[in-house]
């Protein structure tokens, strides 16, 4: 008989390996906000095929969108009925947050206010505030404990966690991330096209600070595998102007690109990206590695405490922890603090605004 962690690692490939492993995980619940949405939709197939949370973890899937877009969610629903997925065990379909809530362990939130045309960042943080204070109330009072919580691409991400986090003051902080594994994810990308390799031979890139233009995504402590060994990508990329500007631009600015190109937003890479960081999350990512999350600061790195900041991580067992003892050049130092400034300055407008609401 094969060890159960080879087992469940072949069964990725040939799901009937399930059957010779231990006794069949109970089902947990996910809910996925925003569900009738291009990432919604691209993510829930995902969740129920065991990407994100493991191939021997059955799903309930909960799924959250405004009234308006009832009869688009229950779309969603039929198809993953129609789909036959064998991880999943049942599906709820709501505009109600209770509902929705009710007795969650994985709460990924993809729903949000866009940015349209003309809006300036405080104006979407000004329609973004109310929907997860609301979100946050239905969060405390209806999911299970210990849920862990993951903010999406709806931006201000970090400071929409922000808002959660200071709205549902029972649940831990730890408890509560955003993503920035797509930002980590093409800077990975762009370092395997520069240099040829696959891109599961690059390793611990990072990316520091906000999910915006202001992010910094960091090659200099990114390592790649070639036929010579394991070396550094700063020795192997012997160019500081394609490492400091190039790369730091193209990673930045690859959301806008791609929707420049397909006329749409990168709702496919944005969804793979969501079920890495659940899943390392959850599973614990390979001995030596770190990834990108954006989490709750505790100061480390000079970065002020009380913001979501981007940070290299390592996770075990459902647990992460910052990467500590990184040396931090004077260019990254800057770039570092430049986004953690414009999280500073997001973070008090939320106050204003939540202030502002108060007195009226």
């Amino acid at each position: 008989m094969l060890p159960n962690s080879l087992l469940q690692r072949l069964a990725s490939w040939c799901p009937w390996l399930l059957r010779l492993t231990d006794e069949p995980k109970q089902p947990v619940k996910v809910l996925v906000s925003g569900a009738a949405g291009q990432i919604g939709y691209a993510i829930v197939a995902m969740i129920a095929r065991g990407l994100m949370l493991g191939p021997d973890q059955p799903v309930v899937l909960h799924m959250l969108n405004i009234p308006r877009s009832a009869e688009t969610l229950n779309g969603v629903r039929m198809e993953l009925i129609d789909a036959a997925l064998p991880l999943l065990r049942g599906v709820v379909a709501t505009s109600d947050e209770a509902e929705a809530f009710r007795g969650v362990n994985f709460a990924v939130l993809i729903g949000g206010w866009p940015r349209k045309e003309g809006m300036q960042r405080k104006d979407l943080i000004a329609k973004n505030v109310p929907i997860y204070q609301s979100q946050a109330s239905a969060l405390q009072q209806h999911a299970a404990p210990n849920c862990k919580i993951w903010r999406c691409l709806a931006n201000p991400a970090n400071t929409n966690a922000l808002v959660l986090k200071e709205f549902a003051p029972a649940v831990p902080a730890k408890n509560i991330t955003c993503l920035t594994r797509l930002d980590h994810n093409r800077a990975l990308g762009q370092i395997s096209e520069k240099l040829g390799v696959h891109v599961a031979d690059v390793r611990n890139a990072i990316v520091w600070g906000n999910h915006s233009s202001m992010q910094f995504p960091d090659a200099s402590h990114a390592t790649a595998r070639t036929q010579h060994g394991e070396k550094p990508v700063v020795e192997l990329i012997a160019d500081e102007n394609w490492l400091k500007e190039e790369f730091v631009s193209v990673v930045q600015q690859r959301g806008e690109a791609v929707i420049k190109a397909r006329k749409q937003s990168s709702s496919l890479s944005a969804a793979s990206a969501a079920c890495d960081h659940m899943r390392d999350w959850i599973l614990g990512n390979p001995k030596g590695t770190w990834v990108s999350m954006g989490v709750y600061s505790d100061g480390s790195y000079g970065v002020p405490e009380g913001i979501f900041y981007s940070f290299p991580v390592t996770c075990d067992k459902g647990e992460w922890s910052i990467v500590q003892g990184l040396e931090v050049d004077d260019f990254a130092r800057s770039k570092m603090e430049l986004s953690a400034n414009e999280l500073d300055e997001e973070r008090s407008m939320v106050y204003e605004f939540v202030s502002s609401e108060r007195d009226q």
